[in-house]
């Protein structure tokens, strides 16, 4: 196999891997947070590394916004409009209460990753003859993986005491793991774009990311319909 299949294939692998796991809150760490009582910033920082290491949606997400990008300068610019957003609705979701149906806002996350595969493919050019604000977009969107994120960790009931600090801990591990696992995006990007079927495939790559959306929505909406 030569190196740009390997390329090639271990991004899609990447882009697939969360299907393996349960996205969400595993056993281990459901037990953790029931029993937690007060400040604990290390582990609450070591379990958010870990569901965003593991949560599919958002990466998938992620690698749709740097697809195009070229410039680490955009990288950073587009990741900081996504982080503002995510951290934002994270910690006012849970602080303040604001509960929403946790199916319904991973099928708005669902829709977040069609929406930025069809904006690779130029969809909103071809058929509505304008492009939307990008980094609104991703902003807005931000704002509802946020609110996902939330709805993962209200279902404990957290008491006041130390939540701020432990959600600050969760929040930190959100971006050490966000950035680790754009970190290995980022190097198989690079080197696949050096080769001609970075450009061949990047069709294929971004419809197969709308097709992982819609398998998301749809699990997502039959979830909220049957629950």
């Amino acid at each position: 196999m030569n190196s740009k299949k390997i390329i090639f294939l271990a991004l899609l692998l990447f882009m697939c891997i969360g299907n393996v796991f349960a996205h969400g809150v595993d056993e281990s760490t459901q037990t953790f947070l029931t029993g937690n009582d007060g400040v604990a910033f290390g582990p609450f920082l070591y379990i958010g590394a870990k569901h965003m290491l593991t949560g599919y949606d958002h990466l998938l997400f992620l690698v749709g916004v740097i697809f195009f990008l070229y410039r680490p300068k955009e990288v950073l610019l587009y990741v900081s409009f996504f982080t503002i957003g995510h951290s934002t609705t994270l910690l006012l979701g849970v602080m303040s209460g604001i509960s929403i149906n946790s199916f319904l806002i991973d099928a708005i996350i669902a829709l977040s990753i069609i929406y930025k595969g069809f904006d690779n493919l130029g969809g909103f050019k071809r058929f509505f003859g304008r492009q939307p604000n990008t980094k609104a977009a991703v902003l807005i969107f931000g704002l509802f993986h946020g609110f996902g994120l939330a709805s993962k960790l209200q279902d404990f009931k957290f008491e006041k005491e130390g939540l701020f600090t432990n959600l600050l801990g969760f929040n930190i591990g959100v971006e050490i793991g966000q950035f680790i696992a754009l970190t290995f995006v980022l190097i198989l990007i690079t080197i696949w774009r050096r080769h001609p079927s970075f450009m061949k495939f990047s069709t294929f790559t971004n419809t197969m990311l709308i097709a992982a959306g819609f398998v998301l929505l749809g699990y997502q909406l039959t979830g909220y319909f049957t629950s």
